[in-house]
């Protein structure tokens, strides 16, 4: 009982933390909402690629330093634990049948993108035009297009496991009335399909809002840790904002990439 407590803490405790991070990320104000600050050849507006603060390009790999009960093993029906659940989204939560999303080729409702960025999955991230980041994972073979500037669809909007995200390099005000630096990834997604932030069945619906934070840090040694934090809100299925943040590693090849499909298990 004793370590089961220890346990429930120390997930508590990451749990706070993410949260903390996150809301201070939501409530500072961003110095820049454009695509970088300066002007390029001609005084036209820079691309989101030439302005980009960071290279978040190359394979990535999850670190699972926390939660990996939660995010290894597909926990059991009714596991809620770190998530804000409403009664409805209990309701419906108690309701999931691993069988049936199967039968009815729903495997993929877990690998959303209000939820993607938690699993243990690789990213292979690359720019596909100037003002696109493509960012796909090999777990659940999914596909993320972020767009930058005066953004628009093509064709007719529809809903999708990925959702319509456009993205913008972010700026934080600089200490002591100082000059704003742009240093961080800021995602808006809309057009979502409903699906689960948790493999068994938690849900979010189609007007669930999603907001993303990534930021890109070096450790001592070198290596490049990015921090994605996901601030999910839905006034169905949540009582409050659901905030988790995932890390991923710069990998020096492409070596772990190892497409797998969507599976309602593991």
């Amino acid at each position: 009982m004793k370590s089961n407590r220890m346990a429930a803490s120390r997930r508590r405790a990451v749990i706070v933390t993410a949260a903390g991070l996150a809301i201070a990320l939501v409530t500072m104000q961003d110095g820049a909402r454009g695509q970088g600050r300066g002007q390029g050849p001609g005084n036209q507006p820079r691309s989101a690629k030439a302005a980009a603060p960071f290279d978040a390009t190359g394979y990535w790999s999850s670190l699972v330093t926390q939660n990996w009960r939660l995010r290894m093993v597909p926990p059991a029906r009714g596991d809620y634990i770190g998530i804000p659940i409403s009664v409805a989204g209990k309701r419906e939560a108690d309701a999931w049948d691993q069988a049936r999303d199967e039968a009815s080729g729903n495997q993929c409702k877990a690998y959303g993108a209000p939820g993607l960025m938690n699993l243990p999955t690789h990213l292979r991230i690359a720019w596909q035009d100037d003002n696109t980041l493509r960012v796909e994972t090999d777990y659940g073979t999914q596909t993320r297009l972020l767009h930058f500037g005066a953004w628009a669809p093509t064709e007719p909007r529809k809903r999708g496991w990925q959702g319509s995200s456009v993205a913008l390099w972010a700026s934080r005000r600089g200490g002591r009335g100082g000059p704003p630096s742009a240093r961080y990834l800021r995602i808006t997604t809309t057009d979502l399909l409903s699906g689960y932030l948790r493999k068994n069945g938690v849900p979010y619906g189609e007007n669930a809002s999603l907001l993303e934070y990534v930021d890109l840090f070096r450790e001592p040694d070198g290596s490049a840790l990015i921090v994605w934090t996901a601030v999910v809100e839905d006034a169905v299925n949540l009582e409050m904002p659901y905030i988790i943040s995932s890390q991923f590693k710069k990998q020096p090849d492409g070596s772990a990439w190892d497409p797998t499909p969507c599976s309602a298990g593991w």
